[in-house]
């Protein structure tokens, strides 16, 4: 039995020929090497490369490779045949009534605004007239199920969309949506709930001007779990409160994930891959990440996780792979109050693991695993990172020792580096990354040091080896500084 990370990426590499099969099969024997380095879960499996599947990551079970739909229910008050008018029978049903649907089309759009079961087989098609939203919810006690949305208007400036729901305790679930500007949008909505729809976004034009596959505004206290979200923009979750974005798949789209002004909500066992930017936050406060594998933001722009004057953060238990940059702070933690803990994540394969915007403080960065990047840590603005508190990490450029055999090396990893520093003061020698030259610069500073550069951090504990890949070991509280004074 395959891993869903195998069944996924096979069925990509399908659809995108000789050529994509082949990237696909690099970066699964990438984040294989990983998990066979680390002894850490394989999100993308063994298998796909000929050997047996791996372990699966520690976090809540992933979607399957295909959708599946929610049965009939038991009773149907009204049957649709193909082709009729769903409006005049959405309207006449009775209070909490059900109507089925068969396979075949049926014309949108419709309006539901009390309490009502809408179901039908995957091969029963909701279609758009090409204009305005195909399915409106609004209301309470709502749910719509199992077939399949072809379609929406084209404005983005009315929000056309395949599903907009507003309302409260609505449930769309087992939905195949494509061709639609937006997928599925929540807004001003609480206790929704969207369960295991597969959303084709579109794949035309700039990624910017496509829509939104999941957006969810305004919304609070609901739940995203289990979608597939192929192509389209961003899954987008802004002034948003209390919401878990649990167990999805997000594949080449802009933002995998973006939260805004969206604080208490918890984003945990996502795969997010090929993505421009994972995961971004900004001005976001308690929220956790934690189990979430993001792989492939390698482009110009690309970045596993960013966070922008946010706080109270928790990121766990990541599997952060071939990302141009892993981890990007800025102004993280915003305020004097707030403390981030970054713990039992592994972060490799990238250009630079960690780049913080400036110098950044009351950040921990505790037991995490630092592999075959290019660059451990960059501080921009000629910054340094000695503010932050390091403890117990995993470097694979650490060349001390470990004479009492405890796990920890004898002497702190401290980082300098001249190329980086003459890089931060010249960007434009950034076209040299790699060569020889920059290269020999950081050689010579380790057989003269009167050439040293200043420090950039300094860990007094690090580990010999990986700590394991597990959100449930990490310090998940924020009391450290005051558990240190004691």
């Amino acid at each position: 039995m395959t891993t869903f990370g195998q069944r996924a990426l096979a069925a990509r590499a399908r659809a995108s020929g000789p050529r994509g099969a082949g990237r696909l099969e690099t970066q699964t024997r990438l984040v294989v090497a990983a998990a066979s380095l680390f002894g850490v879960a394989g999100v993308l499996a063994a298998a796909a490369c000929g050997g047996a599947p791996s372990p699966r990551l520690p976090t809540t079970d992933l979607p399957p490779a295909t959708r599946s739909a929610p049965e009939r229910p038991a009773r149907c008050d009204t049957t649709a045949t193909a082709g009729a008018a769903l409006q005049p029978l959405i309207d006449t049903l009775p209070e909490r009534g059900t109507l089925c649907l068969v396979s075949g089309d049926y014309v949108g759009p419709i309006s539901i605004t009390r309490s009502a079961t809408l179901w039908g087989p995957a091969d029963a098609v909701v279609l758009s007239r090409g204009v305005g939203t195909t399915i409106a919810v609004d209301g309470s006690d709502i749910q719509i199920m199992g077939f399949t949305i072809d379609g929406s208007g084209g404005r983005f400036d009315v929000l056309d969309a395949a599903l907009h729901i507003t309302g409260h305790d609505v449930r769309a679930e087992g939905l195949l949506v494509r061709n639609a500007v937006f997928g599925l949008l929540v807004e001003k909505a609480s206790k929704i709930t969207l369960k295991n729809n597969e959303i084709h976004g579109l794949t035309e034009g700039p990624i910017g001007q496509r829509g939104d596959p999941i957006r969810l505004w305004e919304t609070r206290d609901s739940l995203v779990e289990s979608n597939r979200v192929l192509a389209g923009r961003d899954v987008v979750v802004w002034y948003a409160t209390h919401n878990r974005i649990i167990g999805n798949l997000v594949t080449d789209g802009r933002y995998g994930t973006h939260l805004m002004y969206s604080h208490d909500n918890v984003i945990e066992g996502n795969q997010l891959l090929n993505n421009v930017v994972g995961i971004f936050l900004m001005y976001s406060r308690d929220v956790v990440v934690r189990g979430n594998s993001i792989i492939g933001a390698s482009g110009p722009a690309g970045m596993g996780l960013g966070m922008k004057e946010c706080g109270n953060l928790t990121v766990a238990g990541n599997a952060l792979l071939d990302n141009t940059i892993g981890l990007y702070l800025d102004t993280t933690p915003l305020q004097e109050s707030d403390r981030d803990i970054f713990s039992n994540n592994l972060i490799g394969f990238g250009e630079t693991a960690i780049v913080f915007h400036s110098s950044e403080d009351r950040n921990l960065f505790q037991d995490n695993s630092f592999r075959d990047n290019r660059a451990q840590v960059r501080v921009d603005g000629n910054g340094h990172a000695r503010a932050v508190t390091w403890r117990g990490n995993h470097f694979d450029d650490y060349q001390g020792y470990d004479l009492d055999g405890d796990g920890v090396g004898d002497i702190p990893y401290e980082l300098r580096s001249l190329s980086g520093e003459l890089v931060q003061r010249k960007p434009e020698l950034a076209f040299l990354t790699g060569t020889p030259a920059l290269w020999m610069m950081d050689a010579v500073t380790h057989i003269a040091p009167l050439l040293a550069p200043p420090l950039i951090l300094s860990d007094p504990t690090p580990r010999m080896v990986p700590a394991p890949l597990d959100y449930r070991a990490a310090a998940l509280t924020k009391d450290w500084e005051a558990r240190d004074a004691r």
